[in-house]
């Protein structure tokens, strides 16, 4: 299987007979970092679409691709909705509406569970009003045309492999415990959203325990409402904390084999 990151939540898996596409999103404004090239006018395959929710940096550019590619995109109702209004035919949604949905292909396999959008903390709303000021007004519409929706997390069965992909980090004890009772090979952890969010996603691989963590989601992708995070002290962490675990990092639109 190859894996390629393209940078926030957007993932891009390949298998020997499938392409799967994660919260794939490419647009950027002109200071985001690092830059971004690809375009969703790139992006010529995509049989199946898996998004987390529906937050603007998820869904933006999921319409064009769908369309280009004949993609089936897999969401939750809201996010449907949503697909709906910005041009995506309706016989390519399959909107999730249980936990646990699960569906099979070429031998391999795709679950859906509920999850927790995580909740910005003080500190990052007063730093990002900071930073962004009067800026921020004429980007408040990308969040209210892109509302949330049920988060989902995915889990994917593939080549013998368990890769399990979060879009957001504010999942309960009670949630990692359930997935952690089957072992993780791949987690898909992301670093956005909160001052603390390093050692949120530490308990991530803490209770998961995954042979290797792969950290998403940390590049500035939409300044000023963005910022790049700092994940060395997550690396560090990890390393120390959970010697079992390996950490990858993955450069913008790096493609690693697993």
């Amino acid at each position: 299987m190859e894996l390629t990151w393209w940078g926030t939540a957007g993932f891009r898996i390949k298998t020997q007979e499938t392409i799967l596409l994660l919260d794939p999103y490419l647009s950027r404004n002109p200071e985001a970092r690092p830059i971004q090239y690809l375009t969703p006018d790139n992006i010529g395959d995509g049989d199946m679409i898996f998004l987390s929710h529906g937050h603007f940096e998820h869904l933006l550019d999921v319409p064009a691709i769908a369309k280009k590619n004949g993609s089936m995109v897999f969401c939750s109702k809201e996010v449907g909705k949503t697909l709906l209004e910005t041009g995506t035919k309706a016989d390519k949604i399959q909107e999730i509406t249980v936990d646990g949905f699960e569906i099979q292909f070429h031998g391999n396999r795709a679950q859906a569970f509920f999850s927790k959008h995580v909740v910005f903390d003080r500190k990052l709303v007063i730093k990002t009003l900071w930073q962004a000021k009067l800026r921020l007004f004429k980007h408040l519409d990308l969040y209210i045309n892109y509302p949330i929706g049920q988060m989902l997390s995915w889990r994917f069965t593939i080549e013998n492999k368990v890769v399990h992909f979060f879009g957001s980090g504010g999942s309960p004890a009670e949630e990692m415990e359930k997935l952690a009772s089957r072992p993780t090979d791949i987690l898909l952890v992301p670093l956005q959203g909160h001052s603390d969010i390093c050692n949120i996603a530490l308990e991530y691989v803490h209770v998961m325990q995954p042979k290797i963590v792969i950290p998403h989601y940390y590049d500035d992708f939409y300044p000023p409402i963005s910022s790049m995070i700092d994940i060395e002290p997550f690396i560090k962490r990890v390393k120390q904390e959970c010697p079992l675990t390996e950490v990858r990092t993955m450069e913008l639109n790096e493609t690693v084999l697993l």
